[in-house]
């Protein structure tokens, strides 16, 4: 059985860029307190990206989160059809 490899980038960014990044961002927008510790080591990976509680930190970060997650679930599923068919 093979992978989508569209299908898995699809997914795997809306997950990393909607429910990873931008609700993570969203929360800390609420509660000044919440996942900071995860939110910087964020900002360490991605450039522009500083990690406050910013509306626009907030969709910075939920896009790098879209484009991230597409680049490792098109990877993930050619690896494993390569993978898999061996």
């Amino acid at each position: 059985m093979k992978l989508s490899v569209k299908g898995m980038a699809i997914a795997a960014g809306l997950l990393w860029g909607v429910l990873g990044m931008f609700l993570t961002g969203l929360a800390n927008l609420i509660w000044n307190d919440y996942a900071t510790g995860f939110l910087q080591m964020m900002a360490s990976v991605y450039p522009g990206y500083h990690g406050t509680p910013t509306l626009g930190d907030v969709i910075v970060g939920a896009l790098y989160g879209l484009l991230d997650g597409t680049i490792a679930g098109a990877i993930f599923a050619w690896l494993y059809n390569r993978f898999a068919s061996a």
